[in-house]
C-alpha cells in the first residue's frame, strides 16, 4: 500500500505523486468516499464521475507540479491553497499548458491519515 499524508500539508504531494504514476486506482484512495472534484468551475462530481473526471487530467500523460500556498488547519479538517501546473507534450504531440489555484478541503481519517473532502483544482477561477 503507498503512503497517504500524514500531515495536512502533505496532501497535495501525495496527490502528485499518485497522479505522475498515470494509476486513476491510486489517485483515487487520496480522497475520502463521496469526496467531491470539481474538474471545471460550477461542475462538482462525485464517485465514479469523478474519478473519471480526473483521469481524462491523467490521461494527458503528463506530469503534475503543486505547490502549496497556505494551508489553514483546524482539528480535523484543513483548507489548502495549491497552486498547480500540467505543462509538456501530450501523447499527440501537442503543447499543452494547464494551471490553476486550487482551493480544497481535506480531512484527517479514523486512521490518522489526511485525504481530499473538495478538490476544487479552479478554485479561485
Amino acid at each position: 500500500m503507498r503512503q497517504l499524508a500524514e500531515r495536512p500539508e502533505d496532501v497535495p504531494a501525495v496527490f502528485a505523486d499518485r497522479f505522475n504514476t498515470g494509476d486513476p486506482a491510486a489517485v483515487a484512495e487520496v480522497y475520502e468516499g463521496g469526496a467531491v472534484f470539481v474538474p471545471e468551475p460550477g461542475s462538482p462530481l462525485t464517485g465514479p464521475q469523478a474519478q473519471a473526471a480526473n483521469a481524462r487530467f491523467m490521461a494527458l500523460g503528463l506530469p503534475i507540479t503543486v505547490r502549496p500556498r497556505h494551508v489553514y488547519t483546524a482539528d480535523d479538517t484543513a483548507l489548502l491553497i495549491v497552486d498547480w501546473v500540467i505543462d509538456g507534450m501530450d501523447r499527440d504531440g501537442q503543447q499543452v499548458h494547464i494551471e490553476g489555484t486550487a482551493t480544497d478541503v481535506a480531512r484527517r481519517g479514523r486512521d490518522g491519515r489526511w485525504r481530499y473532502v473538495i478538490d476544487n483544482p479552479f478554485g479561485v477561477a
